[in-house]
């Protein structure tokens, strides 16, 4: 059995969808605009309040009541994932070489039903996959709720969204028009809603983001019989947080893909691409030469890009079927990999977050 096992987010380092936002937008009026709020005021209750028993990714069960308010079941989640689903290219191939060489669980904050269509495509085993679990059947929400709900959705998408300075720790630190946002949406998530028939859902809920993707990490180990730093965990967004500090502190690789400013803080190593079959390529150095073969392959500047990145790795006898079809990549997409510094830190964040929107689009990649 290999020495090592590969733990890996789904949105961003697989597909190209964000799964809950689309589906606001394709049930919900101006239901783009309503996740975006919904995703802001998560990423400042994780980041800035620091809210007690709130987590990255709580945003999925949050958006349900108003999801339900507008009619959606279950089969509508299952059937739209279906029809939605895109991977990044090379995702086939890089899921059919993991099968074969090395234990691997996808750890996604995603619905359930989301992850069944990318393993009814791809064939990757449902039973190496963490998602958050949700039948949205189960719930009947009265219809003076529903018309509730639908006002509330009028009031959010009214707001600004949420911002914040660099090192806010309070409310106080935000601009009125940021604090007034806060104010309302406390006031509907954590006075209103647990009063009404939506707080059984909110209740019910509990998304794989934060220290739940964490603890799906420990799990996976029960499993392998590794240790932490026998674990290569890929993330890109601040759901991974907690899960690639978790890695990087124990001696594992823990690696930020075409992430964003959340997930590089906490990886040790930033990777970016239009095509995931680099990550294959990383995954087969390792698995031959050890995980410090990172560090040599980038040497004492710490950073590859491009056709001087492919060099290398065929200098390391790195399968070509995996180096070949990057080589036409544009010169945004094309890969770069670099060992994370507080020296390399800010520049590296704005790189990152450029080829995220390449890769995934505006809308999706400037989420948290």
């Amino acid at each position: 059995m290999s020495t090592f096992q590969l733990n890996i987010d789904c949105e961003g380092p697989l597909t190209q969808n964000d799964n809950a936002f689309e589906l606001c937008e394709a049930f919900i009026p101006e239901g783009g605009e309503f996740f975006k709020r919904i995703s802001r005021y998560d990423d400042y209750l994780v980041e800035v309040e620091k809210k007690p028993n709130y987590k990255a990714g709580d945003t999925l069960k949050l958006i349900l009541p108003f999801l339900k308010a507008y009619g959606i079941s279950s089969h509508d989640m299952r059937e739209f994932s279906k029809k939605t689903l895109c991977l990044i290219p090379g995702t086939q191939e890089l899921l059919k070489q993991l099968s074969n060489t090395i234990p691997s669980f996808i750890i996604s904050t995603s619905y359930r039903p989301y992850l069944d269509a990318l393993c009814e495509l791809t064939g990757f085993p449902k039973d190496n996959v963490y998602a958050t679990e949700v039948d949205i059947d189960l719930y009947d929400l009265p219809e003076e709720e529903q018309g509730i709900l639908k006002d509330y959705i009028r009031k959010i998408n009214s707001l600004k969204l949420i911002d914040w300075p660099e090192g806010s720790n309070s409310l106080s630190d935000l601009d009125d028009k940021s604090k007034e946002a806060v104010l309302l949406l406390d006031k509907i998530f954590w006075e209103e809603l647990p009063n009404m028939e939506s707080g059984r859902i909110l209740k019910d809920v509990n998304p794989i983001g934060g220290h739940e993707k964490a603890r799906a990490v420990e799990h996976s180990l029960t499993r392998t019989k590794n240790s932490l730093s026998q674990v290569i965990y890929i993330g890109d967004s601040i759901t991974d947080s907690e899960a690639l500090e978790l890695v990087a502190k124990a001696g594992g690789v823990a690696i930020a893909f075409n992430a964003n400013r959340y997930a590089i803080k906490r990886a040790n190593w930033s990777i970016t691409s239009g095509d995931t079959r680099i990550i294959g390529a990383i995954i087969e150095l390792i698995l031959n030469k050890g995980k410090e073969a990172l560090f040599d392959l980038v040497g004492n500047h710490g950073h590859l890009a491009g056709d001087e990145f492919l060099s290398r790795l065929k200098d390391l006898n790195i399968s070509l079927e995996l180096l070949d079809p990057l080589k036409g990549l544009s010169s945004i997409l094309a890969p770069t990999i670099t060992s994370i510094s507080s020296t390399n830190i800010t520049q590296l964040i704005e790189h990152s977050e450029k080829v995220r929107k390449a890769v995934r689009g505006v809308a999706v990649g400037t989420l948290g």
